[in-house]
């Protein structure tokens, strides 16, 4: 991130570090696996924070709870990260619904 020093606002690096963190937390494997009820709730406090400070507008912070449930449902189901660590397992998903 110091490579964007002086060319970012202090919003836009707001944005990007608080975008950090709720990808950090994503990632957050440790969580993921020993306690998945705190794992989500983590997720969803962070992006409500994001969204009272105004850092998300509505449809990043709905998408960002859609992505949060979604892999807390992987998570409970026993699913992880998918080869290429972007997404989780869509297959273990539907085999929930």
């Amino acid at each position: 991130m110091n490579s964007f020093r002086g060319v970012l606002t202090l919003a836009q690096e707001r944005r990007l570090s608080a975008l950090d963190a709720w990808h950090q937390a994503l990632g957050n494997c440790p969580l993921r696996m020993d306690c998945p009820d705190a794992y989500h709730d983590e997720l969803l406090r962070q992006t409500d924070e994001m969204d009272r400070q105004g850092i998300v507008d509505w449809q990043e912070s709905r998408d960002l709870r859609m992505e949060a449930d979604h892999a807390y449902l992987c998570a409970v189901a026993g699913g992880g990260l998918s080869p290429s660590g972007a997404k989780y397992d869509d297959a273990s998903l539907r085999r929930l619904i």
